[in-house]
């Protein structure tokens, strides 16, 4: 692990995945040494580790006595790689695996852990829930498979064949045969979602084993651009979160 520089309750964490150096940010607690609960997020293909979504969520976790770690995927933020060169959602899953194990290897940090996924790192999130001892997952517009994506590259109006190209060769998955062994999740979409559409969340919930729920956001789109749907995704993801922490 690479040294990491303290900020109030902020910890800077670098740490390596593949050969990739990769930086986020740990949010505790102010009285952390009796959290018993952290969540690590995994943001979306082309955001970062300063999502709106993210820096909410992480602000209503420590305000409830819960930790977050958000960190950079390779090849976006401040963390080491070429975007176009180094995105696949194996390399997501393999990113988030590195951070789960840089968590856990912490002794100050709790190890109770949940994972929040935004788009494909919703994905990646499922893929790789049943290598660790997670207790809970919540995704926001998680793909089952790329079809979608590649729908809605094609339909956009300023889309290039180079960008086409990138999407079908790197992005090419399907996580259907993961779903069944999921439980404890929370699956949020938006209904008017034009990248990944509904089914897939509805997919995600209706083969994912109990307990589970769904929340649909009415007019909801892909980057959740409504302030309440905002407000009310924070609101629920953080307390969904704290319903796990047997602290």
């Amino acid at each position: 692990m690479i040294p990491e520089k303290s900020k109030n309750s902020l910890i800077d964490i670098s740490f390596h995945s593949n050969g990739f150096v990769l930086r986020g940010t740990l949010h505790m607690p102010c009285h952390h040494q009796h959290s018993t609960f952290i969540v690590i997020g995994s943001h979306g293909l082309l955001s970062n580790s300063s999502s709106p979504k993210q820096i909410e969520l992480a602000k209503c976790c420590t305000e409830q006595g819960m930790g977050f770690f958000r960190f950079d995927h390779r090849g976006c933020g401040k963390s080491d790689g070429i975007f176009r060169k180094v995105t696949t959602l194996k390399g997501r899953c393999d990113d988030l695996a590195a951070a789960i194990a840089t968590i856990k290897n912490r002794t100050s940090t709790p190890q109770q852990i949940g994972l929040f996924g935004s788009s494909l790192g919703g994905a990646a999130c499922i893929s790789v829930a049943n290598r660790f001892c997670i207790s809970t997952i919540v995704t926001f517009a998680a793909p089952v498979n790329n079809r979608s994506i590649i729908d809605a590259v094609k339909k956009s109006d300023d889309y290039t064949e180079d960008d086409l190209e990138f999407y079908q060769k790197n992005l090419q998955f399907d996580i259907a045969d993961n779903l069944s062994e999921i439980s404890n999740i929370l699956v949020f979409h938006g209904d008017s979602d034009d990248v990944v559409d509904l089914s897939h969340g509805e997919k995600i919930y209706n083969i994912a084993s109990e307990p589970k729920k769904m929340i649909i956001q009415k007019g909801g789109d892909h980057s959740m651009g409504n302030r309440e749907h905002q407000k009310s995704f924070v609101r629920e993801a953080a307390s969904w979160f704290k319903s796990y922490d047997l602290g």
